[in-house]
């Protein structure tokens, strides 16, 4: 763990390089930013010359991998933070420099103890993608096999590993001043980021999400997983069948290899709710760089380092709040927000279900194109502030996925109807799922499963409580404060915890951008 001095440094640089870059201008400016954070951005854009149009790609770039991360995901999110921004950052996920093929040779023979002959019949030395944690090469197998092979770059884990510490120091500061910064607990959000993250630099659990999505959509048609050469696949390479398409963003070529964009996006849209609400497994990386449109029209999606999981009562929640608001039944979308206790119990389901009814009534019936998603979720946000909805994190990958899709979608059609497209889906979940019988059938599982566990119960009850003549149980011992712990904290920790209050903001901005800049 590195002391308070290191984090700090860091933070300050960070900023610096946020300020010569012009990027804190969306920072400074949300009015939702704790005032020490502001004060914080005007300290660091201290005599920095700003260019006139901000380069946030340039400013995550330079900041480190971890940023470049952080920069993707605002990619996706046009909504919240314009769409000059969301444009800049798109060159973070396709065009950045690629490490030379030799650094990449080693780190495949070194991970395998293997030559890359012994591996490959060819192996092309220029990469066909580079991005922020790994960079993917095409290649033959001995066999004859077209596959691509994607390597970690090297050193990356340790360089991920230190900048996210920092962000869990800045961000234990952050939510420490209260406020919103509390509410949207930026504590919770990075360690969901550390995950996320740890995930994707082990490309084994990368090949396994592969493996179990291709699993769960094997049955929907259109839709396709490339197959895992798992005897060419370890924990820093993973090598899949290679995928030969066109981009789903290219638009102009789709039209002229003749696929239907129309139903393209209204097949994307039903692949998305599938994976989420149906299997409560979904990938979550599904920008326009990680899909692709096979000769057959067959959509096919690459990337899977990032997924997301909702459990069955997560998903029940989520396809009854889709429903209500596609049907209007803004009461029951308010019911379950307080069922799932996302609402404190001391607030009005009537009142919050008006509020609800505020934001969606505007958007029924109207295509996409007539919608302004960011007011929208401008509205949706002010209401969770009004009524002391804690920022969900487990959510948020799902929510940044819906933007994606959605985003998606309306270019390849403008006039796209996402609750139109939804709606069926949607509610023949919820009966197949919700219903009577359904109900029935989960009450007589849970109780088949009670009467199961009773016998191990019973035993686990006898070594809790044994019979007379067992060692009888031990008192809690009391907590002691060990030395080393008593003299970190100098006469000197309150300067360093406010320090660090003040620049908490300059790391956690990045990290909390789930949402945009502040919510």
């Amino acid at each position: 763990m590195a002391q308070p001095v290191t984090h700090i440094w860091r933070l300050l640089g960070w900023g610096r390089t946020l300020a010569r870059h012009g990027a804190l201008r969306g920072i400074e400016r949300d009015p939702n930013t704790p005032a020490q954070v502001r004060r914080l951005c005007r300290v660091a854009r201290l005599g920095a010359i700003q260019p006139r149009q901000p380069d946030y790609a340039g400013a995550f770039r330079d900041i480190g991998p971890a940023a470049i991360k952080l920069g993707q995901t605002l990619a996706t999110r046009p909504d919240i933070v314009g769409e000059e921004a969301a444009h800049n950052l798109l060159s973070l996920q396709d065009s950045l420099p690629p490490v030379p093929y030799k650094a990449i040779c080693d780190e495949i023979e070194a991970s395998f103890a293997r030559p890359v002959s012994g591996l490959f019949a060819t192996i092309e030395h220029e990469s066909v993608g580079s991005a922020s944690i790994a960079q993917v090469h095409r290649a033959v197998t001995a066999e004859g096999r077209q596959v691509a092979v994607k390597v970690l770059r090297p050193g990356i884990a340790d360089k991920f590993a230190r900048d996210i510490d920092t962000y869990e120091w800045a961000a234990a500061h952050l939510e420490a001043l209260g406020g919103e910064a509390a509410r949207l607990r930026p504590r919770q959000v990075i360690a969901n980021f550390r995950r996320w993250t740890l995930r994707e630099l082990d490309l084994r659990r990368e090949a396994a999400s592969a493996s179990e999505l291709s699993e769960a959509m094997n049955a929907f048609p259109g839709y396709r997983v490339p197959a895992i050469d798992w005897d060419r696949t370890n924990g820093r390479v993973m090598t899949l069948d290679w995928v030969d398409g066109v981009k789903i963003s290219d638009v102009a070529a789709l039209e002229a290899a003749g696929h239907d964009r129309k139903e393209l996006a209204r097949r994307l849209v039903l692949a998305f709710l599938t994976q989420a609400i149906s299997h409560g497994l979904f990938h979550a990386d599904m920008h326009q760089g990680n899909l692709f449109v096979e000769a057959d029209g067959t959509i096919a999606a690459i990337d899977f380092g990032i997924m997301g999981r909702i459990d069955r009562r997560a998903r029940a929640w989520l396809a009854e709040i889709l429903y209500g608001l596609t049907t209007g039944n803004y009461r029951r979308v308010a019911e379950i927000h307080f069922e799932a206790q996302y609402v404190p119990p001391h607030h009005s389901v009537d009142e919050f279900a008006t509020a609800l009814r505020a934001v969606g009534e505007p958007m029924r019936g109207k295509p996409v194109s007539e919608l302004s998603v960011g007011a929208m979720l401008d509205g949706l946000f002010a209401i969770t502030r009004d009524f002391d909805m804690q920022t969900q994190p487990h959510l948020l990958l799902l929510q940044k996925t819906m933007v994606m899709v959605e985003g998606i979608a309306t270019s390849l059609d403008p006039a796209i109807n996402m609750w139109d497209v939804s709606a069926p889906f949607v509610r023949g979940w919820i009966r197949d799922e919700l219903g009577p019988e359904a109900a029935l059938a989960d009450r007589l599982r849970e109780d088949a499963d009670t009467l199961l566990r009773l016998p191990a119960l019973i035993r686990r009850i006898e070594e809790r409580f044994p019979p007379r003549g067992g060692a009888p149980e031990q008192l809690p011992l009391p907590k002691i404060e060990l030395m080393w712990e008593r003299r970190r904290r100098s006469s000197r920790q309150p300067v360093w915890g406010y320090l660090g209050a003040l620049v908490a903001g300059a790391a956690v901005a990045l990290a909390g951008s789930a949402q945009g800049w502040w919510g």
